[in-house]
């Protein structure tokens, strides 16, 4: 009696490249708006997590807000934007 094995060529998905969206501090918003607006356009944020990246803005100048799709990044960045909060986005790589 014989056996025969059939191997199946696997599939290879590539995930998508990843951004970081990235709050900078300023010198004009206050804080707790600042914490309501994160709240407001990350809707995965909870208040613990975005007095969190406030406070490291504040502190580091720079406070990492979420990485995801470029997509979503460049929708969270201009929407930080338009709140009058200064933010960018860069490859997580």
């Amino acid at each position: 009696m014989s056996v025969e094995i059939i191997v199946k060529p696997t599939t290879v998905r590539k995930l998508a490249p990843r951004y970081r969206v990235l709050l900078h501090n300023d010198d004009f918003n206050p804080m707790e708006y600042v914490v309501q607006t994160l709240i407001q356009t990350v809707p995965s944020l909870t208040q613990p997590q975005a007095v969190n990246i406030m406070m490291e803005a504040h502190t580091n100048g720079l406070g990492l807000v979420i990485v995801c799709a470029l997509e979503h990044a460049e929708f969270y960045c201009e929407t930080l934007n338009n709140h009058g909060l200064m933010s960018s986005i860069e490859s997580d790589e």
